[in-house]
């Protein structure tokens, strides 16, 4: 081999170490793009920039379309529509004549029965959310949006609603073990996901001209008494807040007991109204706004 072609090979052989080494350097995650490195935003001392991002996104897409006011419904996600419930209750009647000692099957025919019942609460929700939807198509510089927490159950029914009437509707989806996914009645570009519910919570009371709860569990609960909160201590401004179901929330809470004991004042209940129909749900919204034609139908 000449002086010549050795020197040829050393200039290879080093600029093989030299690639190597650069994409050594390009595969570390220090060399990655702040904003394209998970990891990085991942870490504990990022959570004020993901609570910020979180919040970003949402307002940013709902300004882009000029998404002002809405309406947010809430209540339980296990509630499953009429036809489902049904289906269930079939099946759950043709399991137990199989095996009628089965105690177990008995256990599932009387949490059909159950489910039916509530079913109605789910009709309701979606008879409301469609009444509210068609009065916003007809009269566009009334509008109030949809917007649910996009799971299952009376969020799904809401959404559904909207739907019925030809109308776009809001999901506001949470990470959770299990019930959360978005339901198929969501208006895509108005489907989000939540990590943090601080940030869920801002994005339903900013824009909501009213709050409308059907019975529930612990999130419904904790959504209701923010929202009552927020505005009994003047944090947020008066929006109508109506309960739908008078026996669910007779039953559930007693407030006037609240008020017997001094833990709220009198005047406290009139922050809510609780009515039995989603036409009088209606026409409480229509009421506190002095609705146009706001007849529901």
């Amino acid at each position: 081999m000449t002086e010549k072609d050795e020197l040829h090979r050393r200039r290879l052989t080093s600029a093989k170490e030299s690639d190597a080494a650069v994409a050594k350097i390009e595969g570390q995650g220090s060399y990655k793009l702040a904003f394209a490195d998970d990891d990085f935003l991942l870490r504990d001392d990022l959570r004020a920039v993901r609570l910020q991002l979180e919040y970003l996104k949402p307002q940013i897409v709902l300004e882009e379309h000029n998404v002002e006011a809405t309406i947010v419904v809430f209540g339980s996600a296990r509630f499953l529509s009429p036809e489902q419930a049904e289906h269930d209750l079939r099946i759950a009647e043709a399991e137990l004549n199989k095996a009628p000692h089965d105690d177990s099957l008995k256990g599932q025919l009387k949490r059909a029965k159950r489910a039916l019942k509530n079913s109605h609460y789910y009709q309701q929700a979606r008879d409301f959310a469609r009444i509210a939807t068609e009065h916003s198509l007809r009269r566009p510089d009334e509008n109030l949006m949809i917007v649910s927490g996009g799971g299952p159950g009376v969020m799904e029914a809401a959404n559904r609603g909207a739907m019925d009437a030809g109308g776009e509707s809001i999901g506001l989806n949470i990470v959770l073990p299990k019930e959360q996914r978005p339901n198929p009645y969501i208006t895509p570009d108005y489907c989000f996901q939540f990590h943090y519910f601080a940030i869920r919570k801002m994005h339903f009371v900013q824009r909501a001209r009213a709050l409308v709860a059907f019975p529930g569990g612990f999130g419904t609960l904790d959504e209701l008494f923010e929202t009552l909160t927020l505005v009994q201590t003047k944090k947020s401004e008066p929006v109508p807040i109506v309960l739908v179901g008078k026996a669910f929330w007779s039953q559930l809470i007693d407030f006037e007991l609240m008020v017997d004991e001094g833990t709220i004042e009198q005047t406290d209940l009139d922050l809510f109204t609780v009515v039995d129909t989603p036409e009088e749900a209606w026409q409480a919204i229509c009421q506190c706004y002095d609705l146009k034609n706001g007849k529901a139908i």
